[in-house]
């Protein structure tokens, strides 16, 4: 008999253990998983929303802009013959110079130190426009690569502010230079069908 209310004990011990695991996690044996949704959905809604630094969030959109614009090699078609002629036509964009730019000119902290970019003027030269032989890339297939070179001059006025402890203004004149590489795939042609 002794035995018989010994496995007893234990067997209450044992759910009583079960059932604080489960309390303490959150499930509850009634509501299971929807339960534990609706927990949550409940706690997000008290909170007080986060403000996300402007900084911050402009990051986020620069990763995913040049990503999905600026970092792609475009594989082109083949042009009409074999000698027809090949140059670059796209040069690089203001907004891809800019974003170019070695260091953000543009920010600061507000109030303490503001630093503006005015009277930007942006000159592009073309360095190289040359075309290599027909190879075989991986993943692509037969393809030349175009090579377009592009070197961008960016003049503009520097304005530093500051307005805490002791205001002042200075402008600057200043010049940057940056290499831009827009090269890309051109596929092959295959041998005429008659």
């Amino acid at each position: 008999m002794q035995t018989f209310g010994r496995h007893i004990r234990r067997g209450v011990v044992l759910t009583a253990i079960c059932l604080m695991t489960f309390a303490n996690s959150g499930c509850t044996l009634t509501s299971g998983f929807a339960g534990v949704l609706w927990q949550y959905m409940v706690f997000w809604k008290t909170l007080p929303p986060v403000p996300v630094p402007a900084y911050q969030s402009q990051l986020i959109e620069d990763k995913l802009h040049e990503d999905e614009y600026y970092n792609r090699v475009p594989v082109l078609d083949p042009v009409g013959g074999e000698n027809a002629p090949i140059f670059c036509v796209d040069p690089p964009s203001e907004d891809q110079v800019i974003r170019a730019l070695p260091d953000d000119p543009a920010g600061g902290v507000a109030f303490f130190q503001e630093t503006q970019m005015n009277n930007v003027r942006i000159v592009v030269e073309q360095l190289v426009d040359r075309l290599d032989e027909c190879k075989v890339y991986p993943l692509v297939g037969p393809c030349r690569l175009h090579h377009c070179h592009y070197k961008c001059t960016v003049y503009y006025d520097k304005v530093i502010r500051s307005y805490w402890p002791i205001p002042f203004t200075h402008v600057d004149q200043t010049q940057e230079v940056v290499y831009i590489d827009k090269d890309h795939l051109i596929r092959c042609a295959g041998p005429t069908v008659q």
